[in-house]
């Protein structure tokens, strides 16, 4: 993992992910250095990751008041015990769906959690942080927030897209990708991460994206992408663009098996 400040307020803990094929699948949390400060997400829970290690290069972990979980996916809760050892005073932000999903793997201390649904609002202090539904998602506990004071938007895995490689799925800023790279990779992971937009009504679905032109943020922070800075408009316009776009397929056993047999001994090189 590796760290970047983006602006004076926020701190991106950049990882990513190799997927065969596809390509960098970006894996981030952040850090939002407000009066109490919130962690979002808290990274991928593989053996070979420290998430408290890093986020304590940052911040000590003592110091967090708030740790806003997007939603419970594994690529989302790596280290979310742990910190919650190591945060006392921490808060939980989540949904009561969230904590049922969380809560058939590991029990969560409910007297830490604070329920939060989109349309609400989280003081933390010197800003309040404003709780929506983004219009892509995979898991119906998703839950992000704008930040009206840095005019960051935090999507979770909304504008996703694999990068095609690991330098550039973790660098501070997406726009050394070509746009139309960057729209092409956005469209592929929403058929990957959404796959219902092949069925959702494109008029339903467009009353979900405009509340983000509104909003406009100057910056978009997604978990699946590098920080994108200055680009609102044009993500929001291909984001109108994806109902109707038909759902990934993976490939199939007898594909799986012809990749295995690459590894054999005597197999292709």
């Amino acid at each position: 993992m590796s760290t970047h400040k983006i602006g004076p307020d926020t701190t991106v803990l950049a990882d990513c992910l190799e997927v065969p094929g596809v390509g960098f699948i970006p894996v981030n949390a952040f850090v939002l250095h407000a009066e109490q400060p919130v962690v979002v997400d808290t990274g991928l829970g593989l053996p070979d990751r420290d998430f408290l290690d890093t986020l304590g290069s940052v911040i000590d972990p003592a110091d967090v008041r708030w740790i806003w979980l997007t939603h419970p996916d594994r690529d989302h809760t790596g280290g979310l015990f742990e910190l919650l050892e190591a945060a006392p005073e921490a808060r939980l932000v989540t949904t009561f769906l969230g904590v049922g999903i969380m809560s058939t793997e590991r029990p969560l201390p409910m007297d830490r959690v604070y329920f939060l649904n989109p349309g609400q609002s989280l003081d933390v202090g010197d800003r309040t942080l404003h709780a929506f539904r983004p219009p892509l998602f995979d898991n119906p506990a998703t839950v992000g927030f704008y930040d009206e004071r840095s005019r960051t938007c935090f999507s979770s895995d909304c504008f996703g897209g694999p990068m095609p490689t690991a330098n550039v799925a973790t660098a501070p800023d997406v726009s050394g990708v070509p746009a139309e790279d960057v729209t092409s990779a956005q469209r592929f992971w929403a058929s990957v991460d959404s796959p219902w937009l092949q069925l959702v009504d494109p008029d339903r679905f467009l009353a979900t994206v405009e509340p983000l032109r509104s909003m406009d943020p100057e910056t978009i922070l997604s978990t699946h992408l590098p920080p994108a800075l200055g680009l609102t408009g044009r993500f929001v316009d291909a984001l109108a663009a994806m109902p109707g776009i038909a759902p990934f397929v993976g490939p199939d056993q007898a594909a799986l098996e012809q990749m295995l047999a690459g590894f054999e001994p005597g197999g292709p090189a």
